[in-house]
């Protein structure tokens, strides 16, 4: 069993072309743990072995491998570089320690390099840079070192520099120490020492003292003061290499061996499920602590579950708490994992990263042991498309196969129109679904028929009304009979339930249900037994099918508030069925006398673009009804522009953004909020609504 110290974490991250997978297929040739030199364009890296990725040319998702250099073992978690994949970087950051931030040395810093740095701070964990490319006949360090500093501040510190640039590049030299033959050959090498210098004494009064009366800090004093500031966060380091000449290759894994945290020096300070903040040892010798960070469905081992074990040690057939389930579940062998390949083994503890096959139970998420930990936070997805089987019959493998991709996924989401019935998931991107539909057909053997969806428009009141409905059917045998009155009121997002569901509002109150998916709450305050108690939950019933269905355009209700005041049964006729649908029907007509309105998403939207493109970006923002929240330079001769615009203007944006920037443009997608459509829109879509219906009726 290792030791946690002996671990070293990292999720390699940054923008598409990186050479991210390239350098860790070359570390892992490196350090002998794969034979040959795997390569991606030779369709033989360990890292991109999936079929989509090779006929791509790039990865798609997280890919886990390890080796051993020196005394160090290192799991190395290989994450996509388009933000059309990003939950896979997500999930690889809350398995590490450290994230290694990879930035192309002719491209410099791009999109999904900020997204990196945001999501590794977001996520806690210390960050480094690697440079790479650094044989590119147009690599320029120096300019990519300041560019990194202009941006992210004067926590960014050489610790590398390359000897040479280009077809010239021999090596990289050290910072902390200065060897006199490297003084002159090495670019920058002083004033990149002196760089670093001056930002690691300020952690250490008496060290800065000295410095400034000239007495420069050794090797080993400077070498410790490194490790506890990336540990803090206080530094990110710069390193360079070049995979392809195999150039710092060697540097970059003692340089790791020596200054990346190992899992017992970060403080692990997570807030459980519970809401309070919990201090995590990471021993092998506490409780069981850990969490799946990912899952892959392979065809051979089936379903594989990837784990982080924070705390304690767990064991082959140990039977495990599971966040979910009620009881124990009893783990499968653990296996270590080398790309697509694994190995079996009988125990893992604190700090290591392992697999197992066959969990039903686990999932992206699922916490393991006494402590639950929270979700990890992936973005919504927000664009849709309906899909169909082209097969008759299909149907059934096409719900299993979409099953299997959610499971692996936790940016696709499945849902079902209420009112066609079509399957539709929700992906972060074209690019996204299009390599689900993929995957599909390889995986599967399944064709699928697609379409653009129905935009997630919303229903909702806009003032209070009140009204009632009398369900009475005769027609032979026993008949149906339910009267109910209600009260509908606006129940704006964010309202404080305990708040608002209170006798000051509703003195006759007896109980209320709150349903937080929708933002609707029902408040029982029927008195004197004119609806029996055993009938209540039926008018209920008839609530969440109209919610479901929508009134006035057949989407969704939300955000809306009913109270049950009155209402009639009869002895004989009254039964659940009569209740359910005069709950539905009451609700129907109550909501109609109620200022109804349809409300769109609209999605926060970040676009980086050439400063050239500013005008015409703002220019086709503003004409898709977008806002623009600010513009900011964010180097290299780019700006990023944030902006708010309503989801159903953005279909096929990154059709009109590549055309507009000539390719250089890039975006992402997150929801923001829901607001009112125009009255323009609103007609349309209620007269399309009214269209489909009596085109279901003949």
């Amino acid at each position: 069993m290792s030791r946690s110290s002996e671990w070293r974490n990292l999720a390699i991250c940054g923008h598409a072309s990186a050479g991210k997978t390239t350098l860790v297929d070359r570390l892992l040739a490196e350090a002998g743990a794969v034979p040959g030199t795997p390569s991606v364009a030779d369709q033989t890296s360990v890292c991109d072995f999936d079929e989509e990725e090779k006929a791509h040319g790039h990865s798609i998702e997280s890919a886990v491998v390890h080796l051993r250099h020196g005394q160090s073992n290192f799991n190395f978690i290989d994450t996509p570089g388009y933000s059309d994949f990003i939950g896979g970087m997500i999930g690889a950051m809350a398995a590490v320690d450290c994230a290694v931030i990879c930035i192309n040395a002719h491209a410099g810093i791009q999109l999904n390099t900020r997204r990196a740095m945001e999501e590794a701070q977001h996520a806690g964990i210390p960050r480094m840079i690697v440079v790479t490319k650094m044989d590119d006949p147009q690599a320029d360090y120096k300019v990519i070192l300041q560019e990194c500093r202009d941006t992210w501040g004067n926590e960014v510190v050489p610790l590398q520099v390359p000897l040479g640039e280009g077809s010239s590049l021999t090596d990289v030299a050290c910072t902390i120490d200065l060897p006199n033959e490297a003084r002159d050959a090495a670019m920058n090498l002083v004033h990149a020492h002196e760089q670093l210098v001056e930002k690691l004494v300020e952690s250490d009064e008496t060290l800065m003292e000295q410095y400034f009366e000239g007495v420069m800090p050794g090797g080993d004093a400077l070498r410790r003061l490194l490790k506890q500031s990336i540990a803090a966060g206080n530094v990110i380091p710069v390193l360079c290499t070049s995979a392809n000449t195999g150039v710092g290759l060697t540097p970059l894994l003692d340089t790791l061996v020596d200054v990346a945290p190992v899992p017992e020096e970060i403080v692990r300070q997570l807030p459980s499920a519970a809401g309070e903040t919990v201090t995590i040892n990471q021993a092998a010798d506490g409780p069981v602590i850990a969490r799946v960070f990912k899952v892959r469905v392979d065809p051979f081992v089936q379903k594989l579950s990837y784990i982080r074990i924070f705390s304690g040690t767990l064991r082959k057939d140990q039977s495990v708490h599971v966040s979910g389930v009620r009881k124990e579940v009893k783990l499968h062998p653990l296996l270590r994992v080398q790309g697509e390949q694994t190995k079996s083994i009988d125990s893992a503890s604190a700090g290591e990263i392992v697999a197992v096959a066959k969990m039903e139970d686990l999932h992206v998420g699922s916490s393991l042991g006494d402590l639950e930990l929270p979700p990890i936070a992936f973005p919504e997805p927000m664009v849709g498309l309906a899909i169909s089987p082209k097969k008759r019959g299909d149907e059934n493998k096409l719900s299993a196969s979409m099953h299997k991709l959610t499971e692996e996924d936790p940016t696709l989401k499945l849902s079902r129109d209420p009112q066609t019935s079509e399957m539709v998931m929700m992906g972060t991107s074209e690019l996204h679904l299009q390599i689900l539909r993929e995957r599909l057909l390889r995986r599967d053997k399944i064709e699928v028929a697609t379409h653009e969806p129905r935009i997630p428009y919303r229903e909702t009141i806009t003032q209070a009304a009140e009204g009632s409905y009398r369900h009475k059917k005769q027609s032979g045998g026993r008949g149906q009979f339910g009267e109910v009155h209600i009260r509908m009121l606006p129940l704006p997002r964010g309202t404080e339930i305990e708040s608002f569901a209170t006798k000051d509002r509703f003195p006759a109150m007896k109980s209320s249900h709150y349903h937080a998916k929708s933002n609707f709450l029902w408040v029982d305050s029927v008195v004197g037994g004119v609806i029996p108690g055993n009938l209540m939950p039926a008018i209920e019933k008839g609530f969440l099918a109209r919610l479901s269905g929508g009134v006035i355009a057949g989407y969704p209700i939300q955000d809306v508030a009913v109270e049950v005041f009155f209402g009639k049964h009869h002895p004989v006729d009254s039964s659940e069925a009569a209740f359910k649908m005069a709950g539905s029907l009451v609700f129907r007509e109550v909501f109609q006398q109620a200022r109804p309105a349809l409300l769109e998403p609209v999605v926060h939207m970040v676009v980086t673009t050439p400063e050239t493109h500013v005008g015409d970006i703002f220019s086709d923002l503003s004409g898709r009804g977008g806002r623009v929240l600010s513009s900011d330079a964010v180097g290299g001769g780019m700006q990023s522009i944030e902006c708010e615009v309503p989801l159903r203007a953005v279909g096929h944006y990154s059709r009109t953004l590549s055309s507009m920037t000539a390719g250089q443009g890039s975006y992402t997608l997150s929801f923001s909020h829901y607001e009112t459509v125009s009255c323009e829109i609103q007609k349309k879509l209620m007269d399309a609504a009214t269209n489909q219906e009596e085109e279901f009726s003949m």
